[in-house]
């Protein structure tokens, strides 16, 4: 078996009624959850090449992370998975982590109303529910998070539960020397100075097409946990509303926990509340990234460095 976590291991398998043949590691990958599939991407995490959430499902996402990493170190780009691959990339072990939920995590929460203006009123967006909050802390989802941790009081099991997360802790990425935005591929990558690839991200990109930007721009400005103006009439346009409300930093921000503006005035490369809907046409004309991701750009960057926009 390519994936083991000591101990806990066969009872999450049986937990999650999962069959991993110990003869043909990724037997049925594409069809459901896999303990193998989470492996890889969380390898993958490791070395920036994001999938997107951790979460143990095959898709594009992980497919497109796998070509990458097999394309950058010369071998053949499959982007097939199999023992080998996984065994090169680190393997299947080491790639959970015992998380206690404590009682501070509790106290961190707060809600997350439907009007703005209420919004606006609250001292920080923070995350509504611990399953929330442990989902990023392991880059995965929601859905995930349960998946992993059957039979726990979801959505807010109480202190003192343990949990089993994806384990993405990496060494911090080199310097960015220029990013390449791909619209239809709805991607970010992040070169080196020396031209070396560094960094694969998913993004999400605006629906309307007019509103999309192309070319050449540039880093501007950096923000670390942002807060947003927001304008009634980018999302209600034509309506009576014209007030502006400005809705305090945290992680369910409309902008999440990272702003990195760039030379073109209004847009900028941030990240967002709900990870799971990153790669879709769905924004106002921004890149959003996952949290996570977008804190790791937002240390690879300084003002100044290039930003090509391509179809």
């Amino acid at each position: 078996m390519s994936f083991r976590y000591r101990s806990l291991l066969p009872a999450l398998l049986v937990a999650l009624a999962v069959s991993v043949s110990h003869s043909r590691p990724f037997a049925g990958y594409r069809s459901g959850f896999s303990t193998d599939t989470l492996a890889l991407q969380v390898q993958l995490d490791r070395r920036h090449l994001s999938c997107g959430c951790v979460d143990g499902v095959w898709g594009t996402r992980t497919q497109i992370a796998l070509l990458t990493w097999q394309t950058v170190n010369g071998l053949p780009a499959t982007g097939v998975p199999d023992a080998a691959v996984l065994d090169a990339l680190g393997g299947g072990t080491n790639v959970l982590e015992r998380y206690t939920v404590t009682a501070e995590d509790h106290a961190a929460l707060g809600p997350f109303p439907e009007d703005w203006a209420e919004r606006a009123k609250l001292p920080a967006m923070r995350y509504e529910t611990i399953r929330e909050l442990v989902a990023e802390r392991g880059h995965t989802s929601q859905r995930a998070v349960e998946r992993l941790n059957p039979g726990v009081g979801w959505p807010n099991p109480p202190a003192g539960t343990e949990l089993l997360l994806p384990d993405c802790s990496a060494d911090k990425p080199a310097r960015a020397g220029s990013i390449r935005i791909a619209l239809t591929r709805m991607e970010i990558t992040v070169f080196g100075t020396d031209g070396r690839l560094l960094a694969l991200f998913p993004c999400s990109i605006a629906r309307d097409k007019t509103r999309r930007p192309n070319g050449e721009l540039s880093v501007r400005t950096l923000a670390p946990n942002p807060n947003y103006t927001y304008d009634p009439q980018l999302f209600e346009p034509g309506s009576g509303k014209k007030g502006k409300l400005v809705i305090p930093p945290g992680p369910n921000n409309p902008v999440g926990l990272a702003w990195i503006g760039l030379s073109l005035q209004g847009y900028g490369i941030h990240g967002t509340p709900i990870p799971e809907n990153i790669g879709r046409a769905e924004s106002k004309g921004c890149f959003r990234l996952s949290n996570w991701n977008a804190v790791k750009l937002l240390g690879m960057v300084t003002p100044g460095v290039p930003v090509v926009v391509e179809e």
